[in-house]
């Protein structure tokens, strides 16, 4: 006689606890062009950066003729054979001489690019808000009650970080109105503390004040490098109720590379003046009914059954 069965009830529920977070990061690079895709060194804290996450958003990349970031996503698949990796880089956004890309780099196995597009900044009421247009996509998520996201996001102009906050709120609507979807996550350096927003103008910004706006990083939150300053730029706000049932509770926060890998302050620097921000999303069996009684009951009829339920 083999050994007994599991309960099919047990059984589900262990097989529950298998599934990984999603995580997905966002990373103000600083400057990140062919001068930093040339450094050894750096670029081996970069992918032991990027190899922790499963979508990653680069901002102020500045790599104009577009072979920084290939070489980027090349070390990082030699590094990583979890992967592999593939990327998408935004049109070079700015005014005059400086100008950057948004870039995601993504793991090909646990997502899918759905869609994209760069927000045309032309709102009747506020012409020309972002000095770099949002560039917006859509992707996948290993999930049957969160099956898609869309991701926003923005580095601000500090001296008009308050504008371009309260004008992601447009953005939104222009998502909501084109790709007729609630679940979105807008992530970035926002430079939204120090100075570039105004505790008294968090209550004029309609992406702080209107309602379904959760805003994850806090305003106590330390998302820069230098040891003499303590600024909550980098943040991750998220819209949507599934978006946000999807949140593992307290895993939105600064990622500190330098302590995690021993990183003199000096040798930081040279990789960004900006810790990444990032948050996971719980992909083991979602869609599942509540626990409880109730709960268990419809779990072993649905094993029991064959439906497969919430798997």
């Amino acid at each position: 006689m083999g050994p007994q069965a599991l309960p099919p009830v047990l059984l589900l529920l262990l097989l529950c606890r298998a599934g990984s977070p999603f995580r997905i990061c966002a990373f103000n690079t600083q400057r990140f062009a062919q001068g930093k895709a040339d450094k050894a060194d750096v670029m081996d804290i970069f992918v032991k950066i990027l190899s922790r996450c499963d979508i990653a958003v680069l901002q102020e990349v500045m790599d104009a003729k577009g072979k920084a970031v290939p070489t980027l996503v090349a070390a990082l698949n030699s590094f990583d054979s979890s992967g592999p990796y593939n990327y998408l880089t935004s049109p070079l956004l700015g005014r005059g001489n400086y100008q950057e890309r948004y870039v995601f780099i993504y793991r090909v196995h646990k997502t899918r690019l759905l869609d994209s597009y760069t927000y045309e900044d032309n709102h009747p009421d506020r012409l020309d808000v972002f000095a770099r247009e949002p560039f917006i996509v859509r992707f996948t998520v290993p999930s049957k009650a969160l099956p898609d996201v869309v991701l926003i996001p923005q580095h601000t102009m500090p001296s008009k970080a308050e504008a371009e906050i309260d004008a992601l709120y447009d953005v939104f609507l222009d998502v909501q109105a084109r790709w007729n979807t609630e679940e979105m996550i807008f992530l970035g350096d926002f430079n939204a503390d120090c100075g570039y927003v105004a505790k008294k103008r968090w209550g004029q910004i309609r992406l702080r004040q209107q309602p379904g706006f959760h805003w994850l990083i806090g305003d106590k939150a330390d998302s820069t490098v230098r040891e003499n300053t303590r600024c909550a730029y980098d943040r991750i706000v998220v819209h949507g109720e599934r978006c946000l049932g999807a949140v593992i509770p307290g895993s939105a926060q600064p990622f500190n590379f330098p302590k995690e890998y021993g990183l003199s302050e000096e040798e930081a620097l040279k990789v960004s003046d900006h810790y990444p921000v990032e948050v996971e999303l719980d992909t083991a069996c979602w869609g599942l009914p509540p626990t409880g009684p109730t709960g268990l009951v419809l779990l072993a009829l649905a094993v029991s059954s064959g439906s497969g339920y919430g798997i």
